[in-house]
């Protein structure tokens, strides 16, 4: 069973003053929005946020639906855009596993990976013994899932109050909070290299490649920042 005085407290992390919750609930507003201009019933629109979660995931699909793209596109592109939080599982699973707890608590909490939920995680897993962290992630992403179901149904409700503009704002706010996250986490010259190149190697390759661009710096810059350290290390 789930301890509930641990799941509770991860439940209720999102309160911290540096949590993500409210640029992960304003992003999922204009997600709303966005999936009620396309033709999406609100039932379709909360059952999207209920499977997809992960932010980008949903911007790609409701992306997809606009220009058409068949279901195998739609399909493939959110799969290799939520393919970002492998490593975030990679790194985030030996926190959290004990020998004492069932397997089907770790099949749970893989869907609630997410870069919200994994930043409160590494910030908060150390005051939690390891043989509870689980449940305390559990409660982590269920709060962070919850807002995001909320805000899309905010979003979808407000959608004729919000023009382009408001959109387009909203939408970003939790990217610039997860540059702005990353950017405190540069503790390390491997971290500090890849944030820095990538910031560089992002926009440069936009030039040669928009559809690429991300996928480029961020490749580059992270296998720089990775050989750099490896030397060092040597």
């Amino acid at each position: 069973m789930i301890n509930s005085r641990i799941f509770l407290k991860g439940l209720l992390s999102v309160k911290r003053f540096d949590s993500p919750a409210i640029a992960l609930g304003a992003s999922f507003v204009a997600i709303g929005a966005l999936l009620k201009n396309l033709g999406f019933t609100i039932q379709e629109s909360i059952f999207s946020t209920f499977l997809t979660y992960a932010l980008p995931g949903s911007l790609v699909m409701a992306e997809s639906m606009l220009i058409g793209a068949s279901l195998l596109n739609i399909f493939l592109a959110v799969w290799l855009v939520n393919a970002r939080l492998y490593p975030m599982t990679v790194s985030l699973m030996p926190l959290v596993m004990h020998k004492n707890q069932p397997r089907w608590k770790y099949y749970l909490s893989c869907h609630f990976v997410a870069v919200s939920s994994w930043l409160i995680m590494k910030s908060n897993y150390e005051n939690v013994e390891k043989e509870n962290r689980i449940d305390f992630w559990i409660g982590i992403g269920t709060s962070t899932w919850l807002i995001g179901i909320f805000s899309t149904i905010l979003g979808y409700f407000s959608a004729d109050y919000l023009n382009k503009d408001i959109m387009i704002g909203l939408a970003i706010v939790n990217p610039v909070y997860f540059m702005c996250a990353m950017i405190g986490v540069m503790k390390t010259k491997n971290i500090s290299i890849a944030i820095i190149l990538g910031a560089i190697f992002g926009p440069s390759f936009y030039y040669l490649s928009p559809e690429w661009c991300i996928l480029l710096g961020g490749v580059l810059a992270g296998t720089i920042a990775f050989l750099i350290g490896e030397n060092n290390v040597s």
